[in-house]
This record gives structure tokens, C-alpha cells and sequence, in this order.
């Protein structure tokens, strides 16, 4: 993102880093959207964001759960916590 002022650009998700560890993030967002993937919170947030429409929806929302996982991913880390893949409603 790029904001300034009035302005708020969307910019292209830039492609820094490792490129090996964002192949499996990318594989692992695949597999979580895919058929075979069980339900969790990031794969309800992905098939909202794939929903949609559009030309590039599923493609975007493959990155948006790769970048969300990657965050998650390093959260767990740094707390040494477990994962909790669904979330218990209020």
C-alpha cells in the first residue's frame, strides 16, 4: 500500500524475500482453499475473499491467505502457542 494524503494506492504484491518460503506459503494457501482442506478460519476468510468475482478473485485470495498465514505462522512462533483452527463464535 501506498498512502499519502488523499491518496491510497493498491500496489502489486511485491515479490522480496525468500523465494522458496513463499512457494509454500503460496502451496500450502492452495491447499487450504482447495477441496481437500479443513475447515478453519483461514480457509473461510479465503473462500469469502475468492467469492467475490472477478477474473483474478481465487488468485488474489491464494496470496491474501498466504500472507495471513505467514503472519500467523510467525505469531505462533514468537508465543510458542497452538493453533486454534476455528475459533469459537461468542
Amino acid at each position: 500500500r501506498d498512502q499519502s494524503g488523499d491518496c491510497d494506492k493498491q500496489l502489486r504484491i511485491t515479490k522480496a524475500g525468500d523465494s522458496y518460503l513463499r512457494r509454500l506459503l503460496v502451496g500450502s494457501a492452495q491447499y487450504i482453499l482447495g477441496p481437500f482442506g479443513k475447515e478453519s478460519d483461514l480457509r473461510q476468510h479465503g473462500l469469502e475473499l475468492a467469492a467475490r468475482g472477478g477474473p483474478r478473485a481465487k488468485k488474489k485470495a491464494v496470496i491474501a491467505i498466504a500472507r495471513k498465514l505467514s503472519v500467523l505462522l510467525l505469531g505462533l512462533w514468537k508465543n510458542e502457542s497452538l493453533y486454534e483452527p476455528v475459533r469459537k463464535a461468542a
